[in-house]
């Protein structure tokens, strides 16, 4: 199983590039499944998550053939409607197979579905819209089966909103006879990317970006090209990289208005930001200052940069607290900090950080993506060397990371067997 080595104290300067959205390019690739022609993906992220779409859709009978960043995918002659549990364990994402599957051949098999372990994410949001549209709806031995002759399209009211769920019932609407209006859907940059790509399909969608979406529903989809927009995790991840470790990091190719809320954050903090129009550049100034900080659905601050978040703070002056509002038990990288000297107390949905200023090497143990993520930037900001195990959760989510912080001037380098190790669950806590 491989490991990262960090030496920390080395101040990152230049510029990366932020890569695909992983979180956008899921439910596009899944979404090939709703029509017949051939669609061809660009600015694809090489990372585990898609590539283990890649590998459902392959299983599903689509034929996708692959090279660096791209993918041509067509979905005419879809072989199988099951989506097997030793795939879908590894990934949450394959369950956006589900409303396209039901919505084109009239029934699916998704097994219920694995990933990170962030605490309770329920499908029931999912398998609730589906039923209102006139779906059949049951699980059984861990499989969820669907079977709808023809969804018709429905009022679907969210209690609260839901990124995949928002994502499975745009999909499954699009090919539902009638209209069908989703109230307090999530609002996510990467769902206005979805609904782009399938309007370029032909789909008759309204209102993506709001809180209200309106589908009327086709009879069928064509092929259609697109470019899947940056990511703004990755993106804020080298923002608060460079705020860390005191340098000066152009990201770019990313979209500053994806991360309002985040820039403005550290701005509060004392950080020194400038945005281009494709670009933000973060400048060392004096010491970062404590921020309370709560998540929210966007345009609220992103649970996904919360753990990166957490470990700024422990850099900061004064004491911080972070509220979780999105996942609960999303504080699973909280003892992996505090092996490395940060002072934090977990209170339920909120924890209190005390910023000394310093953070020391550890050896540490990554329990999600995010996580991950906040221990590798700990460690470039620690005093020493840290060594982080179990980094296959953050190949799902970084394309080549060590590689581009070894850009900035980072002292990091992996140890173990290469890429792949590691099967990518999260049971093994």
């Amino acid at each position: 199983m491989d490991s990262l080595i960090v030496t920390g104290g080395q101040r990152l300067e230049g510029r990366v590039r932020a890569g695909g959205a992983k979180n956008a390019a899921l439910p596009i690739l899944a979404s090939t499944l709703l029509g017949e022609g051939e669609c061809t993906i660009s600015n694809l992220p090489q990372v585990r998550d898609v590539a283990t779409m890649m590998t459902l859709l392959s299983l599903l009978g689509v034929s996708v053939k692959q090279e660096e960043g791209r993918a041509v995918i067509d979905a005419t002659h879809v072989q199988s409607l099951e989506a097997p549990y030793d795939l879908v364990k590894t990934m949450r994402a394959s369950i956006l197979v589900l409303g396209p599957l039901l919505a084109r051949f009239g029934e699916a098999v998704v097994s219920l579905p694995g990933g990170c372990a962030i605490g309770p994410r329920p499908v029931d949001f999912h398998l609730d819209g589906l039923r209102k549209l006139g779906a059949t709806v049951s699980v059984d031995y861990g499989y969820i089966r669907a079977h709808a002759p023809k969804l018709e399209g429905q009022r679907i009211d969210f209690e609260v909103p839901t990124v995949t769920g928002t994502e499975n019932l745009l999909m499954a609407a699009c090919l539902a006879k009638g209209t069908t209006v989703i109230n307090n859907a999530a609002m996510e940059p990467e769902i206005v990317d979805l609904a782009d790509f399938l309007i370029k399909r032909g789909a008759r969608i309204s209102g993506a970006g709001s809180g209200r979406l309106v589908i009327e529903g086709v009879s069928a989809l064509r092929g259609a090209d697109h470019e899947v927009i940056p990511d703004r995790i990755e993106a804020g991840t080298y923002v608060m990289a460079g705020a860390m470790t005191g340098g000066r990091v152009e990201v770019d190719q990313c979209v500053p208005e994806h991360l309002e809320v985040v820039t403005s954050k550290l701005k509060q903090c004392g950080a020194n930001l400038s945005e281009g129009t494709r670009s933000i550049t973060i400048e060392a100034g004096s010491r970062l200052q404590a921020q309370d900080v709560q998540t929210f659905p966007y345009p609220g601050f992103p649970t996904d940069l919360q753990a990166q978040m957490m470990a700024l703070m422990c850099l900061a002056e004064g004491t911080s607290v972070i509220t979780e509002l999105v996942f609960a038990g999303r504080f699973l990288h909280v003892p992996e900090l505090q092996r490395m000297g940060a002072v934090i107390a977990v209170d339920g949905h909120r924890a209190v950080v005390k910023g000394l200023g310093r953070l020391t090497g550890a050896p540490v143990m990554a329990s999600d993506l995010r996580a991950s993520a906040a221990l590798l930037l700990a460690g470039l900001a620690a005093e020493g060397e840290t060594r982080i195990s179990r980094i296959y959760h953050l190949e799902r989510g970084y394309e080549r990371i060590e590689d581009k912080l070894q850009s900035l001037g980072a002292s990091v380098r992996r140890e173990g067997s290469g890429y792949g190790s590691g099967d990518g669950t999260s049971d093994l806590l």
